[in-house]
């Protein structure tokens, strides 16, 4: 999909400078994959204490 955006250039050139992305394009869907992967994150944290796993792992692990 197209679309036009107003970004810094600075953003973007230093953006690309510690990615070693290569294009623009790349950039931009990176940075939109990972702001994506942390909301996701940041949701599933907001269950941490909430359930009770009574889980023994060297049994999970099949330890003696």
């Amino acid at each position: 999909m197209r679309t036009t955006l107003n970004l810094p250039e600075k953003l973007l050139a230093e953006g690309l400078k510690i990615t070693h992305l290569k294009t623009k394009t790349e950039l931009i869907t990176t940075a939109v994959r990972e702001l994506i992967r942390k909301q996701k994150l940041a949701a599933l944290k907001s269950f941490k204490g909430m359930i009770d796993l009574d889980i023994n792992l060297n049994t999970l692990r099949e330890r003696q």
